[in-house]
């Protein structure tokens, strides 16, 4: 299958190019840079070329997918950067990425035929009680910038599209951005104790995990909305962390806080990230443990072993 991918330079978009070309199918990759970033392990193929595209042109996208025909669009493209999303400096940007480029390339889709898998995130809910969010509930009710306008973006591929899927993700960290494990893994070989906000919770999922499930998800035609992340239950950051220190081998100590006690951040987080998973089963697909993904990822980085040398 031709596949489009959007924001195929960033931290899930390069995992997921990885994944489909893993799979055979030809990729498209496109972003608002002129060359495609190396995605790791991966060299040239001759399946994969990139353009790039600016989501915000509602011109510019309908021509771009009208002269390639993709069979199917991954949109991994989004302003995520939640604190600075609360800046009403940015606001209009956020908005003309999350929201009124999502809509451009649901239309654009529809007009071509396209099935559209729309990456979205647990921050469209309230973040409130400590029941996992079903993928198919409505109770929506952002609490900040960032999460009204993936929801905005949400709403736009159920207006235009019968052919979609909403694949709800959080807690993210990969191979090829900033996040919260390379984060945590800097601070724990610089200070011998961390702060670490200890009443939020969720599940951390590893990029290339929620990859594979992408490129398995969209060549069906089971539509619908989807939560994806790692298996094993939820946890705190606190514990993230903890398990993070635990791994790869180093005695920081990890100390408790709350959101409240914690401040510093502009963005209001939601305090339950619990994504019920289960729906996923439905088809065929079982992820593997997070704290699977976290050694995988810690043997793949090779981060811990490096900070630690230059330590020494």
């Amino acid at each position: 299958m031709k596949i489009l991918v959007t924001g195929s330079n960033g931290q899930l978009g390069q995992d997921v190019v990885k994944a489909l070309l893993a799979h055979g199918h030809e990729v498209i990759g496109c972003g608002t840079a002129e060359l495609p970033v190396q995605a790791v392990d991966s060299g040239p193929s001759p399946f994969f070329s990139y353009q790039p595209l600016n989501i915000t042109d509602e011109r510019a996208v309908g021509l771009a997918l009208s002269a390639i025909q993709p069979g199917a669009l991954i949109h991994c493209a989004a302003w995520t950067a939640v604190d600075a999303a609360e800046n009403p400096l940015v606001f209009d940007e956020v908005w003309a990425v999350n929201a009124i480029g999502s809509e451009n390339l649901a239309k654009a889709c529809a007009a071509v035929g396209a099935k559209m898998l729309y990456i979205s995130t647990d921050y469209v809910f309230d973040g409130h009680g400590e029941t996992p969010w079903p993928p198919d509930s409505r109770d929506f009710g952002p609490l900040n910038v960032y999460g009204k306008s993936k929801l905005e973006g949400e709403e736009a591929v159920r207006r235009h599209l019968d052919r979609f899927f909403v694949a709800r993700v959080s807690w993210l960290y990969g191979l090829g951005g900033k996040n919260f494990v390379k984060t945590m893994l800097r601070a724990g070989c610089a200070n011998e104790q961390v702060r670490v906000v200890c009443d939020q919770v969720g599940t951390p999922t590893y990029t290339a995990d929620v990859a594979a499930i992408l490129a398995a998800m969209v060549v069906t035609n089971q539509y619908g909305h989807y939560h994806v992340a790692n298996s094993g239950g939820y946890i705190s950051w606190q514990a993230f962390c903890e398990e993070i220190y635990r791994q790869a081998g180093l005695s920081t100590r990890v100390i408790p806080v709350t959101t409240a006690e914690y401040g510093l951040l502009k963005a209001i987080r939601p305090m339950n990230s619990r994504l019920d998973i289960r729906k996923l089963c439905e088809l065929g697909i079982h992820p593997p443990h997070w704290q699977d993904a976290l050694r995988r990822f810690l043997a793949e980085s090779c981060m811990a072993d490096e900070l630690r040398a230059n330590r020494a």
